[in-house]
């Protein structure tokens, strides 16, 4: 085998050491983290003191638990509301958008001025909202004359409360969306209006193909952090009334506050395995081409 030239050797050797520090951070927040916590997961431990290996206990206890599998159950549905209502309205408003109609420029900045909120401030602001005296029971009240109610204090519509104040921010999406479909080549839509096709065929036949490949990045990471969802319902029900709110995130936090670290610790590799597997299907469902990708090469 033919040794490496000295110039070759000092070239590995700025690469590895360019490498090094994101590499370690990588194995010190990540890598180290998640075979600890997979390891404890086999445990019964308490956060402090000693572990004692007891095998598949933590999973068998989990599964039989019903808190838990109603949080799985709502962290499905935050998952698909986030991946199939979220993300079509952010294409929905980035299509108009890309139209560059009047007042664009504003438009896109009221849209994405939510992710640059607190997420505390927005849930307070949705408390708010929501409460029995509230504005949003006072406009229901007075447009079509229904009742107040406790949207967040009843099992049958906090959950659904919760989504819809999140699902209505579609600004990061929208503005990853719309940079995308600026780079769509101008002389397809001449193409297609020299051959009669309305604005609503082009958007058919040439958006959203060319922005297929994004649209399966921008719906993994809405899923993701579907699976994932913590802040704003713990802020706003703490996973209630009833645990009706109550997330995977949520029962993690709780199970790690009442000292059973261990079976935290198996909630999260529930956790990974769900965002593992949501992932996948996606990948497998819509492909990974991009087509935009291929006509650049």
């Amino acid at each position: 085998m033919q040794a490496l030239a000295p110039r070759d050797r000092t070239n590995w050797a700025g690469r590895i050491l360019f490498l090094l520090p994101v590499s370690l951070f990588f194995f010190f927040f990540f890598v180290y983290p998640f075979f600890f916590t997979v390891f404890t997961s086999f445990t019964s431990w308490r956060g402090i003191g000693g572990m004692k290996f007891n095998g598949l206990a933590n999973y068998k206890k989990l599964i039989m638990d019903a808190t838990f599998r109603k949080a799985l159950g709502n962290n499905i549905i935050w998952a698909l509301c986030q991946g199939f209502i979220q993300v079509p309205l952010a294409c929905l408003v980035a299509i108009i958008l890309v139209r560059k109609p009047k007042g664009w420029k504003f438009l896109r900045t009221v849209y994405y001025l939510p992710n640059v909120i607190s997420t505390v401030a927005l849930a307070m602001v949705w408390v708010a909202i929501y409460n029995v005296n509230g504005p949003l029971n006072a406009i229901l009240g007075t447009l079509f004359g229904m009742e107040s109610r406790n949207w967040l204090g009843n099992p049958d519509t906090a959950l659904f409360a919760v989504i819809f104040q999140t699902v209505i921010y579609i600004g990061y999406f929208m503005i990853v969306l719309l940079a995308s479909a600026m780079n769509i080549s101008q002389s397809l839509y001449e193409a297609a209006q020299i051959d009669g096709a309305s604005t609503l065929q082009q958007e058919f036949s040439i958006t959203l193909p060319m922005l297929r490949g994004t649209l399966v990045t921008t719906m993994t990471l809405a899923m993701a952090y579907g699976m994932r969802h913590f802040e704003s319902t713990f802020l706003m029900t703490g996973g209630g009334p009833a645990y009706a709110t109550t997330t995977m995130g949520i029962d993690l936090y709780l199970k790690m506050d009442a000292l059973r670290y261990s079976e935290a610790s198996t909630a999260g590799v529930f956790l990974i395995l769900l965002g593992t597997v949501v992932i996948t299907v996606l990948r497998k469902l819509f492909g990974k081409s991009d087509p935009m990708s291929e006509m650049a090469q």
